[in-house]
């Protein structure tokens, strides 16, 4: 399992020490969104993701496997103007507002998904 900020990523030998260890098993994520995760209180992310609706929750899966609002759309059968729309709510349902966009707010509403399928809310 791996995440790696874009702007991070600033040469093809990082990019490929990152795949070799994600290959070999470990774990890579983003020191600064580890720290930002680790200083977040925590709340009850199951309860959170219970708030989307089925719709929302199908997009937030999507997310999760990596896929852009044009690869959810097309998933879905619906315009990426419709995916644009159910990504803003389900970050303002999970409290992810525009003020936290340093925060990485895909992300995070990625990892909330993820732990409220893992059952470690």
């Amino acid at each position: 399992i791996g995440y790696r900020l874009k702007e991070k990523v600033g040469s093809v030998e990082v990019l490929s020490d990152t795949l070799t260890r994600i290959a070999d098993g470990e774990i890579v994520i983003e020191p600064e969104l580890a720290k930002r995760l680790v200083e977040r209180p925590r709340s009850d992310k199951r309860d959170l993701v219970s708030t989307l609706s089925e719709r929302e929750r199908d997009v937030l899966k999507l997310m999760a496997e990596g896929r852009s609002n044009n690869g959810i759309a097309s998933t879905l059968f619906v315009s990426a103007k419709a995916v644009e729309k159910h990504v803003a709510n389900i970050f303002d349902k999970l409290g992810l507002h525009a003020d936290t966009s340093a925060h990485h707010r895909r992300v995070l509403a990625v990892l909330t998904y993820l732990r409220s399928q893992r059952g470690d809310a």
